[in-house]
């Protein structure tokens, strides 16, 4: 670093350590992050030169000296407990170079030969588990490294982590620690909800796994897919002597250790470990974001120790996001389901992580601000997580002389009624019930699977509205064979089919009929829990903002949303309309028909003769349990009409017995 005056240094400290400090807390406490990793790191690295330069001049909420810290928002939510041993955090570098240089440290420290372990970084969130007698007692979060959450009931959901340990020989009591993650599949179904609803997509799996964890309702959380990996055994007089026979024991004892580490003799195989996944990691199915190098010998830990914040034996070399820089040449502005405006870039195509980069979503006005985008910028891509396209920056040298900043719109770009914003929320919205884009995308919503499982799409829809067929939800109900026949393409198979669809769907449960409305905020997991506690819709519509506000996992936000909504004299008589039509508002408890399948896992695949949910709900009926992907526990995998051949292949190498939908109705009895 070039040497700098005591007064420039005293204001570049300054500046850093509170940028810094915010970062974290938008990492740590909002779940939604300012800047990427690799951006944090940078600047992290130059308070660091500095305050070794001038280190008076540190200050004492110097973010080089504590960990970050999740606790904010959380002291009155979850009980709190201190940590029995401090969880630190790890050094790292994006330079090979220093990974040579930790080496080289590691060595002139030591007298005898050494290993190391080499494991894949998993982006998540740490968790410190403790059992005893063989039974987990207590999940904790890192909070500040000292003091964690507790957060046992959210962690006792996820699959991956037994409440209870198998086979035997395990310590008394012992700690074990790991990272909880979301797959890439889960992160994209729950984004994919929250769009819906008109939530704020998480920015990343990191982000998702983060604010699922510190969920109130478990069954939420249950739902979230999330997963575990624990790498890291601490406990008094523990009977081992390498990392890798402590995770080698904690796998016999049904702990979930990841099978991509390694034991390296030498620098140069850790070097090859980390030349391997820095490709190998774009086809893995759940978020690094590094590897992780450790002294494989417990003993040689010991003897190097610690340093304020991070061991001594470990560090962690971190992957550079994959980056592309290429022009912005305009952007449009999207209308929502619930109304809410999203800003797209449109971009020159650009190869990004193996494909081709066009678009990339801006979120709001507030991130287009942030960024502070112009026409004809250049601008840095990254895919978050891999997988989404984002804006992180823009190339200011790069910026043409007069370039204008795009502007956002004060009315609809569909049917220009004045935009509106919620002080409480970063979207703006058409507040208009009559806006066409908004009218279609919500009855392709009330028609799709999770709602009312009406056979009918975007092209459906599209066609039904256009030749005025439909306006209000009620009045698919209405349509008939004669106006189904006058659309494109349709037979009378096809009308058939639909019409058929129309009728099953006033079947369909009260939470899927509520989540169906398209009641902004109100997702397919929030129906069952309204459904669940107010049984009616009736009982709904008439609870106050406050009762709302006080439900867990509700809000102020949803509160204001659902009071609206029935204040609303249109949607009321929309809901009196689709009662006469037959469809189910009172939530009713359906009693099991038998025990044929109890305590079973059951995969479904392929088409049936009835709608594939339908299937489901009898495997639960009868005592089994849904899953979406085949396992080690799996019993039976229930096979349609096309099923999928990668899920055929693996029952026939699992020995997972597979069976037709003839054969499930006689393994039930026929009762369904």
């Amino acid at each position: 670093m070039a040497k700098i005056t005591r007064e420039e240094a005293k204001n570049r400290i300054e500046d850093l350590t509170s940028k810094l400090n915010e970062a974290n807390r938008n990492y740590y406490i909002l779940n939604s992050p300012t800047i990427s990793d690799f951006e944090f790191d940078i600047l992290l690295q130059e308070l660091q030169a500095l305050e070794r330069m001038y280190p008076k001049l540190a200050l004492p909420d110097s973010p080089t000296r504590k960990v970050g810290s999740d606790l904010e928002t959380t002291a009155k939510e979850f009980v709190q407990y201190q940590h029995r041993y401090p969880m630190l955090s790890l050094g790292n570098t994006y330079d090979m170079d220093e990974m040579y240089s930790f080496h080289s440290k590691i060595a002139g420290a030591v007298s005898q030969p050494f290993s190391y372990s080499a494991e894949l970084k998993f982006d998540g969130v740490g968790i410190c588990l403790t059992y005893r007698n063989g039974i987990l007692v207590r999940a904790l979060t890192r909070g500040d490294g000292r003091i964690g959450d507790d957060v046992t009931r959210n962690i006792r959901t996820i699959k991956a982590i037994p409440s209870e340990l198998t086979g035997g020989n395990w310590p008394v009591e012992f700690e074990i620690r790991g990272e909880i993650f979301m797959p890439y599949a889960a992160f994209d179904r729950l984004n994919e909800e929250r769009e819906d609803c008109g939530y704020a997509l998480f920015a990343n799996p990191r982000n998702a796994a983060a604010g699922s964890l510190k969920t109130l309702d478990p069954e939420t959380v249950k739902e979230r897919g999330l997963d575990c990996i624990l790498y890291h055994m601490l406990g008094e007089n523990l009977p081992f002597k390498t990392h890798d026979e402590m995770m080698r024991a904690a796998a016999e004892w049904g702990l979930p250790v990841s099978k991509y580490s390694k034991i390296c003799n030498g620098i140069e195989e850790v070097m090859s470990y980390i030349r391997l996944w820095e490709t190998e990691r774009k086809k893995l199915p759940f978020p690094t974001d590094g590897v992780v190098i450790k002294v494989n010998e417990l003993a040689l830990r010991t003897q190097l120790g610690y340093t304020a914040k991070i061991p001594r034996w470990a560090t962690a070399f971190k992957f550079k996001p994959e980056q592309a820089c290429t022009r912005l040449y305009s952007v449009d502005y999207q209308v929502g389901r619930t109304g809410a405006i999203t800003p797209v870039a449109n971009l020159d195509p650009v190869q990004l992580s193996g494909t081709m980069v066009k678009r990339a979503t801006l979120h709001n006005a507030d991130q287009m601000e942030l960024l502070d985008i112009h026409i004809n910028d250049y601008v840095y891509v990254e895919k978050g997580g891999e997988i989404i396209p984002k804006i992180t920056g823009v190339d200011l040298d790069k910026r043409s002389p007069g370039a204008e900043k795009p502007l956002f719109p004060k009315n609809c770009p569909d049917c220009g009624t004045p935009l509106v914003r919620d002080e409480d929320e970063a979207a703006w919205y058409c507040p208009n019930d009559d806006c066409p884009t908004q009218i279609k995308l919500g009855f392709v919503h009330f028609a799709s699977r999770k709602a009312m499982n009406i056979l009918a799409g975007d092209a459906t829809i599209e066609q039904l509205f256009n030749k005025g067929y439909i306006k209000e939800l009620p009045d698919i109900y209405d349509i008939t064979m004669e106006q189904l026949l006058t659309l494109d393409g349709w037979k009378d198979a096809s009308a058939e089919r639909f019409l058929k669809s129309i009728a099953s769907s006033r079947k369909a449960p009260f939470h899927a009929v509520l989540f169906a409305l398209g009641i902004r905020h109100i997702g397919e997991n929030t129906a069952k829990v309204l459904a669940k506690r107010f049984k009616n819709i009736d009982a709904l519509a008439s609870a106050s903002e406050d009762e709302l506000d006080g439900m867990d996992d509700i809000g102020p936000i949803l509160a204001k949303s659902i009071t609206s909504y029935f204040a609303d004299k249109r949607h009321v008589e929309q809901i009196n309309r689709l009662k006469a039509d037959g469809l189910n508002f009172i939530e009713t408890e359906e009693m099991k028909l038998g025990e044929e399948l109890a305590g079973k896992s059951v995969v479904v695949t392929g088409n049936f003769s009835v709608p594939r949910e339908e299937i489901k709900r009898q495997i639960v009926l009868h005592g089994g349990k849904n899953t979406s992907s085949l396992s080690g526990t799996t019993e039976y995998l229930v096979a349609g009409t096309k099923p999928g051949p990668e899920k055929i292949r693996k029952a026939e190498k699992w020995g997972i017995k597979t069976i037709s939908e003839e054969d499930f109705y006689e393994l039930t009895n026929g009762k369904h």
